[in-house]
């Protein structure tokens, strides 16, 4: 008998929000969870049109957290979510992931997760005593290659650790898109929704994070340089901070959401008395790592380490196959989008779509193949003109006799 798919309920994430349709896509992407209730905006109007948008019954749409809770535990157990995944701003996280987590159930919650330590422990107390399985989306850890720099630290490939530095660096922020409608902005500029931290908060705790899981090591004493450079802004958007760690490292973190031209540079280096090695999430496929007095290697995201025996290690962690971007699963969902859609493309179409490929090899005339995208998978053949620009066009091809 085949394993059933995972109910999952979602808090947050309807029209206009960021995070709530990546965290979807996800949880579809291996095609074992199937996304069955949710209560989408803090606004109930807005939560039920939300809920209509992506297809959910009206019977599992609510207009709020604890109309859905409520509604939930009058199911069957056979029935109800198997899961929640809390992607609302910041101030909501603690009291939604607290009321779930207490009935039983179990819980997926953005960063950062509380306001207060005193908030921190009240949720690892009710987690222990309840059973419940609580989880955290700091996604950067499931990289493949940070799992890989994850292991050789932990082989003791890099030997005592010295040196850590993180850096996250964003430029969205360099004005005051607060002032201006952006919705994203607004609460994360906003004390009361965001909390007392505004950058470090936001994306210093993934670099935290990313530190702690990659080497183990926890930090002790700090000293933090937080400004916030745009005029009127009540949070941090710029922060640079002097690390110790446990076993006596010394390092460096700082993030920034006002570095103009920057996307989303997280990069991570680690220096150790047998070796070092860098990672960057906007190149995520590849690792240096130099050892000792040796040239530095690049692994790359499914190579085989055949001097461990690791070869399929973090298997698990590697879709699609290596050579592939990792973004390939999300591009392919807009290509079946696209063709799916009346006038789009593929079989809502009529009659057959001509889409040449590039010619098969260099010099004036060469063969290009024309495929008909009318169900017949054979190409059809023809010479054209590598150098003529308009045989290259979409259209431009007519089948061969």
């Amino acid at each position: 008998m085949s394993a059933r798919k995972l109910r999952m309920g979602m808090v947050g994430g309807g029209r206009d929000a960021f995070i709530g349709a990546v965290h979807r896509r996800a949880a579809a992407l291996d095609g074992q969870v199937e996304f069955v209730a949710g209560a989408l905006s803090s606004t109930p109007e807005k939560a039920l049109a939300s809920a209509r948008d992506l297809g959910l019954s009206e019977r599992r749409s609510y207009p709020d957290w604890e109309a859905m809770l409520r509604g939930e535990l009058a199911l069957p157990a056979s029935e109800r979510i198997d899961f929640v995944s809390i992607v609302t701003p910041n101030h909501m996280h603690y009291p939604v992931a607290r009321a779930f987590a207490a009935a039983g159930i179990n819980v997926i919650c953005d960063k950062p997760l509380v306001h207060t330590a005193e908030q921190a422990s009240d949720l690892v107390r009710l987690t222990r005593d309840s059973g419940v399985v609580f989880a955290v989306t700091y996604n950067y850890t499931g990289y493949p290659l940070v799992k890989e720099a994850r292991q050789l630290i932990a082989d003791g490939r890099l030997g005592k650790i010295q040196k850590v530095i993180v850096e996250y660096n964003q430029g969205w922020l360099v004005t005051r898109q607060e002032a201006q409608g952006n919705k994203q902005a607004d609460w994360r500029t906003d004390p009361a929704r965001s909390g007392v931290a505004g950058a470090i908060g936001d994306i210093g705790s993934h670099a935290e994070n990313l530190v702690s899981s990659v080497t183990g090591l926890r930090i002790t004493e700090l000293c933090a340089d937080l400004s916030a450079f745009a005029p009127g802004r009540r949070l941090d958007d710029d922060g640079n901070l002097l690390l110790r760690f446990d076993n006596g490292a010394r390092g460096l973190l700082f993030c920034s959401q006002i570095s103009t031209g920057e996307e989303n540079n997280l990069r991570l280096r680690v220096y150790g008395t047998l070796g070092a090695l860098c990672w960057h999430q906007e190149e995520p496929n590849v690792l240096a790592f130099t050892p000792l007095n040796e040239p530095t290697r690049l692994l790359k995201r499914g190579n085989p380490l055949p001097e461990r025996g690791r070869a399929t290690l973090h298997a698990h962690a590697i879709r699609p196959p290596g050579g592939l971007p990792g973004s390939l699963r999300q591009h392919l969902p807009r290509s079946h989008r696209r063709d799916a859609r009346p006038g789009g493309g593929g079989a809502a179409r009529r009659g057959p779509v001509l889409r040449p490929r590039l010619p098969q090899r260099s010099g004036r005339r060469a063969w290009g193949a024309v495929h008909r995208d009318d169900g017949r998978q054979r190409p059809q053949r023809r010479q054209v003109d590598a150098r003529d620009p308009r045989e290259l066009k979409p259209g431009s091809l007519k089948p061969g006799p």
